[in-house]
């Protein structure tokens, strides 16, 4: 589901700016056919876009897919953006979000070394390989447990977990309280916990100061 596509005025300088969300400036200037600011919101926004679904979908290419079709949907919402809900960041946030889970949710029932890359190279015998491959060995069983929690919490735990974003802005991302965001990552702790089982050791979350 996209998220809310407006927001109520408010936040605003005197001059008119916004007085707690830069890029809602640089948006605004996109609107106003600024070719410059496009390329700036791109280079501030894209980057964390690009790894939150990069870590949720374990796949290049789709990462990027769900980067453009992101900063698409932020174009075009460009015109209509009003400040107030959400910051920029936490809109572009929310609807990358949204779409990685979208690719998630049409992989189930598809075996995971499909579901999650071909796998990883045999070993070469140079310096570091064994090191990589339980590199990735760990971050293919994470990927495969997140994508069997329920959706809510693999979301949360991603963003918390994964990405280091703080439990009040996880909950302007998902539109929940910040107890509410709190209680869905614990039991998205929990969940991974019970399915990595034998393998717990390749997963270790902790909770963080926010």
């Amino acid at each position: 589901m996209e998220p809310h596509e407006t927001t109520g005025p408010a936040g605003q300088g005197a001059d008119g700016r916004s007085a707690v969300d830069p890029d809602a400036d640089l948006l605004a200037a996109y609107a106003a056919g600024e070719a410059r600011a496009a390329r700036a919101l791109l280079e501030r926004l894209g980057p964390r876009v690009l790894a939150l679904a990069t870590r949720m979908l374990g796949d290049r290419a789709e990462a990027e897919d769900v980067t453009q079709e992101a900063m698409l949907r932020l174009w075009r919402q460009a015109p209509r953006w009003r400040e107030g809900e959400a910051t920029v960041s936490t809109w572009l946030t929310r609807v990358a979000l949204n779409l990685a889970t979208d690719r998630l949710r049409r992989r189930r029932g598809v075996p995971l070394d499909t579901a999650f890359g071909e796998g990883v190279e045999p070993v070469d015998g140079r310096p570091g390989v064994e090191a990589g491959l339980r590199a990735a060995e760990r971050a293919a069983a994470l990927r495969a447990a997140l994508a069997e929690l329920p959706e809510r919490q693999a979301q949360a735990v991603a963003l918390r977990h994964l990405e280091g974003v703080s439990n009040p802005e996880i909950a302007a991302v998902m539109a929940l309280s910040v107890e509410a965001v709190e209680s869905l990552t614990a039991r998205g702790r929990r969940a991974l916990a019970a399915r990595l089982g034998a393998r717990r050791g390749a997963l270790t979350l902790e909770d963080g100061d926010d």
